[in-house]
């Protein structure tokens, strides 16, 4: 069983030690630990460092790509590098490391596929009051439109396992955090999340400049994915809501013409008219919209493929395959 511990970076110089040094050596029921560092177009001497610490890998950028981006570009590393299961966390130490272990327990006790850590938001002493609670509100949101139980979805803190990373995609330049989820909720991958510490800060997020311009990102990933993954469902609610509203103007326009008075209210009428046909446009394109979601779950799965074969496992199924064959024919 073979963990590769990775660890996306930006500038981390200062920092990198810190995290490298809390990273667990041994883990009951692993037999092999790796350490690998995403540079994303560092411009100090992170990748330096890194050699120094004596990190096993390093993927580089030249150029700075965004986190969602590194995130997959770890994944892919992994994978090829044979990973059976695949930790992610921050570079600035924000994770306690030795939690590592209570992360990937329940993959090694086969009970998830992946495994996300929950923070003390509540009592985390450098988060204002303000962040906690749109950490909250934000984790609800996700909650709801994953059909998942993940308390803190914004976490970084997580583990994989083979499986599970074989299927992640992730579509946005931002966050793989949220996404990923709502990903993993729609393709019915066993999901679990397990209480972890957190350190003190050590810097300031990177992630975003402000808490304004994080919810406003973080809203459009879930709003992009929800509509990716359940476009007919998105797109029926809103459709119904115009026709509810049409029908209740048209209700009322008759309402009125029986009463004598329906020629003073002939914009209600052409207001229904737009509203009805309006609805009707919405969940027409609900439905196109579901036929090419369900285009795209072919796709997703000839990905998984593809990137099976890409790591070896094609063609090693294929050899255990003859190797059963040639036993049957003995």
């Amino acid at each position: 069983m073979k963990l590769i511990i990775q660890i996306p970076c930006y500038n981390e110089e200062k920092t990198l030690e810190l995290a490298y040094n809390d990273l667990p050596r041994h883990i009951d029921g692993i037999d092999e630990i790796e350490y690998l560092i995403i540079n994303d177009g560092s411009q100090d001497n992170t990748v330096q460092r890194a050699r120094e610490l004596g990190f096993h890998h390093i993927v580089s950028f030249k150029q700075n790509k965004g986190l969602a981006k590194g995130f997959m570009a770890g994944i892919d590393a992994c994978l090829h590098l044979g990973a059976d299961i695949i930790v992610n966390t921050d570079a600035d130490n924000q994770y306690c490391g030795a939690d590592i272990e209570k992360i990937v327990r329940p993959i090694l006790d086969e009970k998830a596929d992946i495994v996300i850590g929950e923070r003390p938001i509540d009592n985390t002493e450098h988060f204002s009051w303000k962040k906690k609670k749109f950490q909250h509100f934000g984790s609800w949101i996700v909650r709801v439109v994953s059909n998942t139980d993940i308390p803190d979805a914004p976490s970084g803190f997580r583990a994989y396992s083979r499986e599970a990373a074989l299927r992640l995609n992730v579509t946005n330049e931002y966050t793989y955090t949220l996404e990923t989820i709502i990903q993993a909720g729609h393709n019915k991958i066993a999901m679990t999340s397990v209480p972890i510490r957190t350190n003190p800060e050590t810097r300031p997020s990177r992630l975003f400049s402000s808490m304004w311009r994080y919810m406003k990102r973080s809203a459009t990933v879930i709003t992009r994915s929800f509509v990716m993954y359940k476009p007919l469902k998105f797109f029926s609610t809103i459709g119904m809501i115009l026709l509810l509203l049409g029908a209740a103007l048209g209700i009322r326009f008759i309402v009125y013409l029986c009463m004598g008075d329906g020629g003073g209210h002939v914009q209600s009428l052409i207001l229904t008219a737009i509203l009805i046909m309006m609805g009707f446009q919405t969940i027409t394109i609900g439905l196109l919209g579901d036929t090419i979601a369900a285009n795209r779950k072919i796709l997703e799965d000839v990905q998984y493929r593809v990137r099976k074969m890409e790591c070896g496992e094609g063609s090693a199924a294929e050899e255990a395959e003859k190797g059963q064959e040639g036993k049957t024919s003995e």
